[in-house]
């Protein structure tokens, strides 16, 4: 497994739940296109599953 994984918001997050959206934020993602790198964790592997129709996802 990777040391860290890097993730992109490619789709708005406009017209999700809050849930969603609350996630995107904890994921350090509030505007598109922005890239955010991270721990492998499950923790975050979990958030990500969450919110994969949104993401593209990087494993480094």
């Amino acid at each position: 497994m990777a040391d860290t994984i890097t993730y992109t918001l490619v789709k708005s997050g406009i017209g999700s739940t809050q849930k969603i959206r609350a996630t995107l934020i904890g994921l350090g993602l509030n505007k598109m296109q922005k890239t955010a790198t991270r721990k492998n964790t499950p923790e975050i592997k979990g958030m990500l599953n969450k919110v994969s129709h949104l993401i593209q996802i990087k494993e480094l």
